[in-house]
This record gives C-alpha cells, structure tokens and sequence, in this order.
C-alpha cells in the first residue's frame, strides 16, 4: 500500500486520537492540528497529545478557523489525505452557545474546504453526525432518509457540513466523504458523554440523571469499529458518499448502565427526568451501504466496550 500522508485536525480528540495511532502504526505519515479548547478537561486532550507525540506523531495547537495555519500544514506535510474530525461537539451545549458551532463547525468546515481545494488532488473525509436525522421517526436510520427536520443547533451545523462538502464537490471536484457518526465510545472518550459521566458518579456515589425517565436508545459504537470504518472511507476516496457509521444495534440506556454497574461492581443511583430540548428517543444506523462499499463489519459489543473503557478509566484517574 502506497504511503499515505494525513493531516487529522482534532488529533487531540477522541476519535482523532485512536486514529491517529492506527494510521501511523499501519506506516501512514501522520500530522495533527487541535486547539485544545476547554469544552472539556483540557488537560486529558493533553495527554492523548502527548501519547501521540510518543509514537512521533506531533500535532500542531492551532485552529481550523485560521486558514493560513490550515495552508501552510497541508503545504509543509505534502498533504495527500484529510481526515477532518475537529468541531463543537454536544448536543445541549449547542442551546445555550450556538455561536461557537457557527464559528468551529461551519467557518472552520469552511476553511477545510478551500484549503483543500487549493491544494489539488487530496482527498477529504470529515465527520458528521448521527444528530443530522433529527426529528426523523423511521428507523434504522438511513443515508437515503430525508435530514431537513433538525432537533439540535449541533446538528443543523452538521447537516450544513454535508451540504457544503457536495457543493464543492459539484464546483470543484473534490473527493469528499462523509461519516454519520452514531454515539461513539471507549477508552480516552470524551467526558461529557454519558458512559463516561455515569461511571464517574457511579464511583463518587452520586446519582445519574436519566431524561426521558430512562427511556432512551443509542447505537453504541465502539471507537476502534468506528476507526476501521473511517480508515475505509479514507482509504476509498469516494468522489461524494456519506456513510453511517454505527453498530447497528441500538440498546436501551438501561443496558448501558448494568454494564457500567458490572464492570464497576458497582450499583448505580438514578434519578428519572424529563426529556431534554435537543434531544432523541433513539438512534439506530442502517449500515447497510457501509458493509458493501467499506466492508464495515462492527465487532465489539456494549458490553465488551465498557468493560475495555472501565479498564482505562481506573487507570488513568489511577484508582486501580
């Protein structure tokens, strides 16, 4: 396989970081750019840097809404793909401060783009959401299905991610793929996500909150199945496509918690709420086109994944 050079902005993230490692340790040429912004703990997006840095992978503390940074990396890493992961993440937070997913998801896409097209034959994948399906009620969500019936700020700014991805391609004829990410977890996640909130309170004794009176579903897709399916669609090079990646197999919130309760030996306090704006009942991917073109084949179960993120959690925060 012929040598791949990356450049991956949001390096510093979850997803950025898993791929990140992957890439250079199947012998890709890897350069990250994150901001380090404090959305969450800035200091564990530190530390992924600085594991990267361990396996000679640098990643640049810049931000995407500087295109001449954006430039001079794609020019100095003789850039041939971009994997673009960086964004304003979180649903809720996109309620109270819509502004900073103006600026991170739709100027910085924006600079994505035009950098991309400035520099003549790279290959973009960047990520959208599972968020972009909305208020849709059919499920398994599909890539076919309409995305017009937003629920969140967030995902409006993902659903424009896509529409601006397919009109440069129509002017300009970038190759572009999309990723529907569906609730992704694992080891060195992110802590504003439930699985890692819960078992957090669970250890402190403190009750989870649990909207819609529990009952919720999410296509839990484990972070080194979503990285073979991003390694696929990069590896593609499709002209346009946007792909779901889940794992097909929405669990009961419930569920999630029993896991976290087993890997713990711990039991968990819960407190029932009402739903929260911005929020869905359930994901569910249909993956259907990712097993034919990507040969996308989710592998790791609920279970197994909690117990692998547990296992990292207890020694990262050293409470083994």
């Amino acid at each position: 396989m012929t040598e791949k050079r990356v450049l991956i902005t949001g390096a510093a993230g979850f997803v950025g970081f898993h791929l990140a490692r992957f890439l250079q340790a199947r012998g890709d040429r890897v350069l990250g750019i994150d901001n380090f912004n404090d959305y969450y703990q800035p200091q564990l997006k530190r530390d992924r840097a600085r594991e990267l840095s361990h396996s000679g992978i640098r990643t640049i503390d810049g931000d995407i809404t500087d295109p001449l940074l954006l430039q001079d990396a794609l020019v100095k890493h003789n850039t041939t793909h971009v994997v673009h992961l960086a964004a304003q993440a979180g649903v809720r937070y996109s309620i109270v401060n819509p502004q900073a997913y103006v600026t991170a998801n739709i100027t910085g896409f924006l600079n994505i783009l035009e950098a991309c097209r400035h520099h003549n034959g790279v290959v973009l994948t960047y990520a959208s959401s599972s968020s972009v399906y909305g208020t849709n009620t059919k499920i398994p969500f599909s890539t076919s299905d309409p995305t017009d019936h937003q629920a969140s700020f967030y995902g409006v700014t993902k659903k424009t991610n896509e529409l601006m991805a397919y009109t440069y391609h129509h002017l300009y004829g970038i190759p572009v793929t999309g990723l529907r990410f569906f609730t992704v977890y694992g080891p060195w996640g992110r802590p504003d996500m439930a699985y890692f909130s819960f078992t957090k309170d669970i250890l402190e004794g403190k009750p989870i909150d649990l909207y819609n009176y529990g009952h919720m579903r999410r296509d839990f897709t484990y972070v080194d199945d979503i990285i073979q399916g991003t390694v696929a669609a990069m590896d593609l090079g499709a002209s346009c496509e946007v792909f779901n990646l889940g794992n097909h197999h929405p669990e009961p919130i419930s569920e999630l918690i029993s896991a976290i309760e087993e890997a713990l030996g711990k039991k968990a306090s819960v407190r029932h709420l009402p739903m929260q704006a911005g929020d869905v009942e359930a994901t569910y991917a249909d993956i259907s086109n990712s097993r034919l073109m990507l040969n996308f084949t989710p592998k790791t179960s609920l279970k197994e994944g909690i117990f692998k993120f547990v296992d990292w959690y207890k020694g990262y925060f050293d409470l083994n």
